[in-house]
């Protein structure tokens, strides 16, 4: 079957047709000049790129937020407990799932414990995820459900929890979440993915996020229907039997959320010297390094991509030393060729990024974060002090470095919003930290596919290439839409050649 795409704007030049066969790109030329096709999609002179890529995506939390209490507005803590109390009120069964809550700037200057819910659930099970989804509050009746959580690491008393403690509570409240419930919210993410002109979403499970059959539920999904691609990870070390979770799945990795370490907003980042607001801790480095080197040489062997979650400087350097033992064990080509990535890497040094060159690997990074909780009087500061939060997200660094970039959003920490991540990608709020305006977008589109080891040798509109298109309701070329921070609405999605939105 052949589809003809006219009447478009590719890149900056107007007036072009694209020709898809069999669910690749056969042609690219001026629309008079175009072949003949079986059936035809009339561009209306809409802009036609790539398919964004979402490289960090969770798609049932996300679904759940979308579709459940989502706490990202509450801007105190009397706010946020209205927002739960409106919730059970209008959802008087089940367990109550939320996420979004941050208490930096709150009046009331701390943040919310089970004794804040109890007040207005009950004997409701409730679980809210601080925004960074590395710690939650949880009532009384969930505190209850998990065994041995009191012993954990990370566990307080009034229900504010961290670490182990936390993600023990976490899989006994997603554990609750029935399969039609957990269907339906994966179908809200992929259809508002796909509304939004994702092509495709790269799935950041393990055991300590979701589950296997959750995993393999979302991937099901995505091949059940047309809509965005659904790419999967598994985080999980070798020697816990994570490769073969990713042998069994057919996924693209092993690892992605493979916590090294947690978040900033958690205090639970690890860093080489303490927050600022908390000298007592430096944060939590979760594993040994010699389980990383067995991880990474597990992988490498078998030549499937490991990754890991790692934010604190740290977390950084343990996963490199890791990797760098591993190059001297099975040699350079070998780990270069299985493609490495680190998740988030949002505290990286210049050695670091001279590391992660030298290996071949990618940073899959979240512009957000940084619009979220950067610059000189955010999150971070207040966390890592002035000077440390400035030098977080040095994405200019790692670009200029030879490090390859892939754009995530890590939905639903920041909301699934591909144009909103370009755009912050290059407005940094740390000056001369950004991305220069083409290679943010091409972040956001090659480079998806490059940091799932599966993009095209000649770039994603070159004759070959899967056709992973979006069409843009613009009057504007794509410099244009970059210079301008303009967002424009999705008009038409395609996605191996066949039209998830808009109507041949």
């Amino acid at each position: 079957m052949s589809l003809l795409v006219t009447d478009v704007t590719v890149g900056d030049a107007a007036g072009r047709a694209v020709h898809v066969v069999d669910g690749a790109i056969a042609w690219v030329g001026p629309a008079a000049g175009a072949p003949r096709a079986d059936r035809t999609l009339d561009g209306g002179g809409a802009l036609l790129t790539p398919a964004f890529v979402d490289a960090h995506v969770h798609a049932t939390a996300t679904g759940l937020a979308l579709t459940g209490l989502d706490l990202h507005g509450a801007d105190s803590l009397r706010s946020a407990l209205a927002a739960v109390a409106a919730h059970v009120a209008a959802h008087p069964t089940g367990i109550v799932l939320g996420t979004g809550w941050e208490e930096t700037a709150w009046p009331e200057g701390r943040a919310l414990t089970r004794h804040d819910l109890d007040a207005v659930v009950g004997d409701r099970q409730v679980y809210l995820a601080r925004v960074d989804v590395h710690s939650a509050t949880v009532s009384t009746a969930l505190l209850d459900r998990v065994p041995g959580i009191t012993g954990l690491p990370g566990f307080a008393a009034d229900g504010r929890l961290r670490l182990d403690a936390h993600h023990a509570a976490r899989q006994v409240a997603y554990g609750a979440v029935d399969p039609v419930q957990r269907a339906a919210a994966q179908r809200a993410t992929l259809d508002l993915a796909a509304d939004l002109g994702i092509g495709c979403v790269h799935e950041m499970a393990g055991p300590e996020v979701s589950s296997a059959e959750d995993l393999a539920g979302v991937l099901a999904l995505s091949r059940q229907d047309p809509g965005p691609l659904v790419l999967g990870w598994w985080g999980e070390l070798s020697e816990r039997g994570g490769l073969d979770v990713v042998r069994e799945l057919g996924l693209a990795g092993a690892g992605g959320d493979l916590f090294c370490d947690g978040a900033f907003g958690s205090h639970t980042a690890a860093l080489s010297t303490p927050y600022a607001d908390r000298p007592e801790t430096s944060g939590v480095l979760r594993f040994e390094t010699a389980q990383l080197v067995e991880h990474v040489r597990a992988c490498t062997a078998a030549g499937v991509q490991a990754g890991f979650h790692c934010i604190g400087d740290a977390a950084v350097d343990q996963v490199l030393a890791a990797v760098a033992a591993v190059g001297e064990q099975l040699g350079r080509d070998a780990v270069r060729a299985c493609r490495h990535r680190l998740e988030h890497v949002e505290m990286v040094s210049t050695d670091a990024i001279d590391e992660m060159r030298r290996w071949g690997m990618v940073a899959s990074v979240q512009p957000a974060f940084d619009a979220a909780w950067g610059g000189d009087d955010g999150m971070y500061a207040e966390r890592l002090g002035v000077e440390r939060a400035l030098a977080c997200n040095p994405l200019a660094d790692l670009s200029d470095g030879g490090v390859a970039i892939a754009l995530g959003s890590d939905a639903p920490v920041t909301p699934l919003d591909p144009w909103g991540g370009v755009h912050a990608a290059v407005d940094h709020r740390t000056p001369g930290a950004g991305l220069r305006p083409f290679d943010a977008y091409d972040a956001a589109t090659h480079g998806g596919w490059h940091a799932a080891r599966a993009e095209h040798r000649d770039g994603p509109l070159a004759v070959g290439a899967p056709a992973h298109l979006a069409l843009w309701a613009t009057d504007l070329t794509l410099s244009g839409v970059l210079a301008e921070r303009a967002r424009p609405t999705c008009r038409g999605l395609l996605v191996s050649g066949d039209v998830v939105r808009g109507a041949p």
